[in-house]
């Protein structure tokens, strides 16, 4: 179940430095906002599969659920009830305000994932 798995992890760290990217150097209205979410779940699909020899789909359902759950708990303000409104670093992994586009670019960075981790498979039983 656990190992390291090269690619994966390759994947997960450009998708790191494009988030960084994204983050430092973007102030758009399209990519930022969107872009980063849509890439965040993919990048954390990429981290997991690094250490963890797990099947695509439950991998990525959990990635989702987890996605979700971060975002939930924005719209109930965890960072405020926990004190960490003034710590950078919790609102930077947290968030701060609930989006609904937010679930959707989740849910589509999944949808890309289920649908290249489809791909691949077919190609290495073609």
């Amino acid at each position: 179940m656990f190992g390291f798995y090269k690619y994966y992890f390759f994947l997960a760290l450009l998708l790191f430095i494009a988030e960084v990217l994204i983050g430092a150097f973007l102030h758009d209205s399209i990519i930022r906002p969107y872009g980063g979410d849509f890439l965040v779940v993919i990048l954390i699909y990429c981290f997991a599969k690094s250490f963890l020899n797990t099947s695509v789909l439950p991998t990525a359902l959990c990635v989702l659920i987890f996605s979700y759950m971060v975002e939930i708990s924005q719209y109930f303000h965890l960072i405020r009830l926990l004190g960490l409104e003034h710590s950078k670093t919790a609102r930077l992994l947290l968030g701060t305000s609930f989006s609904f586009t937010d679930l959707l670019a989740y849910t589509l960075g999944i949808l890309l994932v289920l649908m290249i981790e489809n791909i691949k498979s077919s190609l290495k039983n073609f």
